[in-house]
């Protein structure tokens, strides 16, 4: 029986740089001088159109760390750095909370059509910039150009789907079982929203959360990554320009261990959302090792044919190169790749890696990196059981010509998102979310509207 299991899929690379082996051949100088200039470029343009914001933003106010701490914020292709941004921790969080509780009160009681037509604007705004905000993502984060437009575009189809859907948060009627009582059901905002967001889709895991809250009538925290938080920051400011209110979004990023403890602890917040893993899955080929060379180009992301970036930093290539070397020592064969890229800095090769087995790393974590292990198999039964031996269930693919076995192993898979015979399949209509230890809720669609939402019951006694 032939079917192809499908990998674990590698995470979508990202990109922040601390020193690594780097060529210092007269060709590997030239290139860096070539990616500098056109980074150079990118971030004027950048700049000339406003988008570029290194401070945090609290009650509608951008402002500095109160300690004045920055961190730096850099390129991984180049290693340059592109800005250093405010190093906010607790102190700055509890007044981001503060502000965010206070314009609950009045960001709730707008009417359902207001919130829309702010929500509305601010899609149309990121539309509007699409290539400034696509440019910043590349710098920041290392995802090729052409990536970086779909995650923008994707990204702002969450802030219009949840604009439309805010005129539709109905409640219910339910029938009395006494003649002289009604029975109603309210849906009302949860309150403030701590969102914590991760660096590998710096808009969309942003706009997937604040979208569906701010229409609920919901404030927000945000806490991007602190590699990746000038996209967060230039997203804020058009959602500012759109008209939503002062306070109702706030962007705080820094030290993450003070601001999570700062978001945890506060009772002013009634919901945190956290996604820590990767959202959008990447259609897995089977083919041959050459097919797979000739169809992924590493570089810059800037550059137009560039496939594949950078990983997020240094420590993000000694995990790959940890996993590799487990992988190899108990068994494994290395068919395609296997090491750190001619380029340098936190470049690794696009890596396929045969007979894996259970007992390693890389059939138990989740790589982060440009990794895809092929596991063996004998039966369907085999496979099923291989794919739900983890603590894990976000995403599973399966690939076959059977449309009986796609219903039997969709079922089976114990895993909040299945594609069938497709990789990329997160979209604004459906539920976004795992079971297990992948979370808890639903982001995305009418469904994600629910996590933002209290029901009240109400009951009327005495009106005959």
């Amino acid at each position: 029986m032939a079917m192809a299991m499908a990998m674990r899929r590698a995470a979508a690379l990202g990109a922040r740089h601390i020193l690594a082996a780097s060529s210092t051949s007269s060709s590997g100088v030239l290139l860096r001088r070539h990616m500098s200039v056109d980074a150079g470029a990118a971030m004027e343009k950048v700049r000339a159109a406003g988008l570029l914001r290194t401070q945090g933003l609290i009650g509608g106010k951008w402002v500095d760390a109160y300690d004045g701490k920055t961190i730096e914020v850099q390129n991984p292709a180049t290693g340059e750095t592109l800005a250093n941004v405010s190093c906010m921790g607790s102190k700055e969080t509890s007044d981001a909370i503060a502000s965010a509780h206070s314009t609950f009160y009045s960001w709730s009681k707008l009417t359902a059509n207001e919130r829309s037509k702010a929500l509305r604007k601010w899609h149309d705004l990121i539309i509007s910039h699409k290539e400034e905000l696509a440019l910043l993502m590349t710098l920041e984060q290392g995802k090729p150009m052409k990536e970086a437009l779909v995650e923008v575009t994707y990204g702002a189809s969450f802030i219009e789907y949840f604009a439309e859907e805010a005129k539709r948060i109905y409640g219910d009627i339910i029938p009395p079982t006494l003649s002289d009582r009604r029975l109603l059901v309210l849906k009302q905002p949860v309150g403030v929203v701590g969102a914590v967001t991760p660096w590998n889709f710096p808009l969309a895991m942003i706009t997937r959360k604040v979208g569906p809250a701010l229409a609920c009538g919901c404030t927000v925290v945000v806490k991007p990554s602190e590699f990746t938080p000038l996209t967060a920051l230039a997203a804020a400011d058009l959602a500012l320009q759109a008209g939503i209110p002062a306070g109702a979004i706030n962007v705080v990023m820094g030290n993450a261990p003070e601001i999570g403890d700062a978001l945890l602890q506060s009772t002013q917040v009634r919901k945190i959302t956290f996604t820590g893993s990767t959202a959008v899955g990447k259609k897995l080929m089977a083919g041959s090792a050459n097919t797979v060379k000739k169809s992924l180009k590493v570089g810059n992301g800037l550059e137009e044919s560039t496939s594949q970036g950078p990983l997020i930093n240094e420590a993000a290539v000694q995990k790959v190169e940890k996993f590799i070397n487990d992988a190899t020592s108990k068994g494994a064969n290395i068919m395609l790749g296997g090491k750190r890229h001619s380029l340098g800095m936190s470049f690794y090769e696009p890596t396929v890696v045969g007979n894996v087995s259970n007992d390693m790393l890389l059939f138990r974590e989740e790589v982060f990196g440009p990794v895809a292990p092929l596991v063996p198999f004998k039966t369907e039964e085999d496979a099923i059981r291989m794919a739900n031996d983890t603590n894990a269930g976000l995403a599973a693919y399966i690939f076959t010509k059977s449309i009986p076995r796609s219903w039997r192993v969709s079922e089976a898979l114990e895993y909040g998102l299945v594609g069938v015979n497709e990789g990329i399949i997160s979209t604004e209509v459906a539920p976004f979310g795992g079971v297990k230890q992948s979370g808890l809720g639903r982001e995305g669609s009418k469904y994600g509207m629910d996590e933002y939402l209290e029901l009240k019951y109400i009951c009327m006694g005495n009106l005959n």
